[in-house]
């Protein structure tokens, strides 16, 4: 602890103050190098009661659900129970989307690995029985097809849920428990859980949303609902939780209780399956998994965000290095950049791809990408403002009934990709148009969900 902490001193106050400047209301940082271990907390769980964030504190994890979520599908795959270019179908069989050759052929491989090409951000509350996803399964009959399945990259929430019905199947039991039996507990995630109720007694963060003037306020619900669970909707953790699952990764499959998954599956899961964009941030997708290039070196991890809550986890597994960030509220991806920098930078010498720059000069007919473009989540208005592309976000309230609208200047780097740069601050992004037609009008646009042209 004292190597890992000396190399890592001015951490303390670089995470302190920069919490405290992009207004996150709590936060839990835990970085593992090898044997050793460091861990912070700063702020608070809770806005309205000023309970203290702790290094013990659990907060929720959101979509890094899904790489636990791929490593019980995986260890199925091991045992010969599933097989990953399988139709889905063959262990589910009432399995039915909107169009039926979606039905009949997607696998778990197009789930894993969000090509499913089915409009997934389906949040749909079955109840809290044992029977949650079985029941919200049976609701996929109406989900429709964004693209044909295995042609694009377009996440997809309700394939995971889809995921986590083949576990139950398979397993004889809930997915909250496969994940305690096989995973949790033999890595020694001893603070995960799925349930609000198991968060209870433990010391558990509060999500915040933008108040009036920007300042955190409570968010509306603790969590979504349980039937998402397998996607990410429920599951809480430690930031220590995070690293024992790294931990496990790095070391080929071994957590602390032995065995978990062969090499053979670890390597599976980290490979390349999809590429990109090759200047994005990931440049890949493996199975479950984000892959990302800094430096010129292959970090792999994910993020996750539920309602008012955000979560980041970070491997370098040839360096043994990982480090997972846990965050109730504010601009999260801001102190992501600033504090992962720091480490990253301090332990293994690389930082993360710099914010993408519009390319200065690059002039283009704005016309053809002006539209809507939806999906079930949102509705994207792309039109021109004083001779220049502006996108706004409409969010469609399924996850924060009064989540405001969102504004963001479009600056082209090339024909499909846009800088988008939030009106009101925050971390600019790229924008990516594609399946252009004979007269440059593009037919989908991807901001962290593919959405398809409307109008």
């Amino acid at each position: 602890m004292a190597e890992l902490a000396k190399r890592l001193e001015s951490l303390p106050g670089t995470f302190a103050e920069a919490a405290e400047r992009y207004r996150v209301p709590g936060a839990s940082l835990a970085v593992a190098l090898g044997d050793e271990q460091f861990e912070l907390a700063t702020g608070v769980l809770n806005a309205n009661t000023g309970v203290e964030a702790t290094t013990d504190s659990v907060f929720q994890i959101g979509s890094i659900t899904k790489l636990f979520t791929a490593t019980l599908v995986m260890q199925l795959v091991e045992e010969g129970r599933v097989a990953l270019d399988e139709p889905v179908r063959t262990y589910l069989p009432g399995l039915a989307f909107a169009d039926p050759v979606a039905t009949e052929c997607v696998t778990l491989r197009h789930i894993l690995t969000h090509t499913s090409g089915i409009d997934g951000d389906f949040f749909l509350d079955t109840g809290r029985g044992d029977d949650c996803v079985e029941r919200y399964i049976l609701a996929l009959g109406a989900l429709p097809q964004l693209h044909p399945v295995g042609e694009m990259f377009s996440y997809c929430n309700a394939g995971f849920v889809v995921a986590g019905r083949v576990i139950e199947r398979l397993t004889g039991t809930t997915w909250d428990t496969a994940l305690r039996q096989r995973l949790l507990d033999p890595i020694g995630a001893t603070t995960m859980g799925t349930l609000p109720e198991e968060a209870l007694l433990l010391r558990a963060a509060a999500g915040h949303v933008a108040g009036p003037g920007g300042a955190p306020r409570l968010a509306p619900a603790w969590s979504l609902p349980r039937s998402n669970g397998p996607a990410g909707a429920t599951p809480f953790a430690a930031a220590r939780d995070l690293l024992a699952f790294a931990r496990m990764i790095m070391a080929g499959g071994t957590g602390a209780g032995g065995r978990v998954l062969s090499e053979e599956s670890v390597r599976a899961m980290l490979a390349p399956e999809i590429e990109l964009d090759p200047q994005g941030d990931p440049t890949h997708r493996g199975l479950g998994w984000m892959l990302f290039d800094w430096g010129g070196r292959r970090v792999v991890g994910h993020d996750g965000a539920t309602i008012g809550q955000s979560s980041y986890l970070r491997i370098l597994p040839g360096e043994g290095l990982a480090v997972s960030l846990l965050t109730n509220g504010g601009n999260a991806p801001a102190l992501y950049r600033r504090v992962f920098g720091e480490v990253f930078g301090a332990l293994a010498g690389i930082g993360l791809p710099p914010l993408p720059e519009p390319t200065e000069g690059f002039e283009l007919d704005p016309a053809p990408y002006v539209g809507s473009y939806e999906k079930l989540s949102a509705r994207i208005e792309v039109e021109l403002a004083g001779g220049e592309l502006r996108a706004t976000i409409h969010p469609l309230k399924v996850i924060v009934p009064d989540a405001p609208l969102q504004v963001l200047a479009l600056r082209p780097i090339d024909r499909a990709r846009f800088v988008a740069k939030p009106a009101e601050g925050g971390i600019r992004q790229v924008m990516t148009f594609s399946g252009f037609g004979p007269e440059g009008r593009p037919g989908y646009l991807l901001a962290g969900r593919l959405h398809r042209r409307v109008r």
